[in-house]
């Protein structure tokens, strides 16, 4: 099978450091980036409790794209396992199970959560944090039957979606029921992380929320939160109109336009806040949203999450922040901030129950009450993966959302 595969090589690595700078495309439009298009064999079930799943589809996460681009914490290097084929955001149907997997059958429809944690790697004796349900928190994720990897998409033994093969563990996959279609179900992953952002951080229903970033996290966000019937007031900051209009269909009450001449003034404005002249450098804020999701991991978007949190607030970072200078923190010990690091999903507090995250985000699907299949802009077969990259990675000028690959 064909599949797109991630190979850490110095030389690759400097080449396409060096490249890139000058011309983008060559993280992934050329032979000697970390980005390959290679004939595979199909993964093997690693043992009798996994089962394998063909590809329907595969989505394009902006962690992927940060990886094609070598924007990662070389902290992160560590949680891998070199070479192994990308995508994480799977939805696809059941080929083959082991004989230990007897409430799955082939062409069942399911969905896939890839934390890598201590059942799928062989432990009998969980971790203290996969006891309590917090998967992606487990303190195995270099150990046990398998090599390396946080995830499906990060580890060489299993695959990844971006191929048409893939194998998970039985306590990694979820059946899809028939009220939710394909589309909705590859964006089961990306809604996941966003439930699990608001369900572990919950505004209250007389909060502002500001949510930074319009893209599809962003997006979801907004989605969650209003799919909990959590009727807080929530405000967006976007940069481009496709992403002001799902934000608006999602739930947002006002979305503010990322203008460096006046997005400043607007948001302080609608975050009853004043904004204050130093003697040099960025306005300061005084006053703010009760909770901030932040969901670009950018440093001005960290430092617009921090200076817009109002005394004693909480900026959760959703987005995928890695080593970056030029934060200003002394907000956070000025105005008493909550910073809060959010990662994945795991287990929730769901109608007073502890529901798996999938779980809840199947469920707000199938009762209607989450559509999020509006933001799948673009499909893409695989062996296109140049178009779909170079989509992904210049969203406002293909007026894209989500970009998905078909294998």
């Amino acid at each position: 099978m064909k599949g797109l595969e991630f190979d850490y090589k110095m030389p690759r690595y400097v080449y396409s450091k060096i490249a890139g700078r000058f011309k983008p495309s060559q993280y992934w439009n050329s032979k000697l980036s970390c980005l390959r298009y290679a004939e595979k064999p199909e993964p093997e079930l690693p043992n009798e409790a996994w089962a394998k799943v063909n590809v329907t589809f595969g989505g394009i996460c902006g962690s992927d794209l940060n990886l094609i681009f070598l924007n990662d914490s070389p902290a992160i290097s560590t949680f891998a396992s070199f070479p192994f084929t990308i995508g994480h955001e799977i939805i696809g149907e059941i080929s083959e199970t082991g004989s230990q997997v007897s409430e799955l059958k082939a062409g069942d429809r399911v969905v896939i959560d890839p934390v890598l944690s201590c059942e799928p790697r062989g432990f009998f004796e969980l971790c203290s944090a996969c006891r309590e349900g917090q998967y992606s928190l487990c303190q195995h994720k270099t150990e046990g039957n398998l090599a390396p990897g946080l995830l499906i998409g990060s580890c060489k033994d299993t695959g990844g979606g971006w191929s048409s093969s893939v194998v998970a563990h039985k306590s990694q996959i979820f059946k899809l029921p028939e009220e939710v279609d394909n589309l909705n179900g590859v964006m089961v992953e990306p809604f996941s992380c966003a439930l699990h952002s608001v369900m572990q951080n919950p505004p209250k229903e007389d909060d502002t929320v500001l949510v930074i970033g319009g893209g599809v996290i962003g997006t979801c966000i907004i989605a969650a939160i209003r799919a909990l019937n959590i009727n807080c007031r929530i405000v967006a900051l976007v940069k481009h109109d496709r992403q002001a209009e799902f934000a608006s269909h999602y739930g947002a009450d006002e979305m503010i336009f990322l203008r460096p001449s006046s997005y400043v003034p607007e948001l302080a404005k609608s975050l009853n806040g004043k904004v204050l002249k130093p003697l040099y450098g960025p306005e300061v804020i005084q006053g703010g949203a009760d909770i901030v999701y932040e969901c670009v991991g950018r440093k001005q978007s960290i430092n617009d999450g921090i200076r817009f949190a109002k005394s004693r607030g909480k900026v959760v970072l959703v987005g995928l922040a890695g080593v970056m200078d030029g934060i200003d923190w002394s907000y956070v010990w000025l105005n008493e901030l909550a910073i809060k690091g959010i990662f994945a999903y795991g287990t929730e507090d769901y109608q007073g129950k502890p529901v798996r995250t999938f779980d809840v985000a199947i469920e707000l699907m199938r009762l209607g009450r989450a559509d999020l299949s509006p933001l799948i802009t673009h499909q893409f077969p695989l062996e296109n993966y140049h178009d779909a990259l170079f989509t992904a990675a210049n969203k406002g000028n293909h007026a894209a959302m989500k970009v998905v690959f078909e294998p």
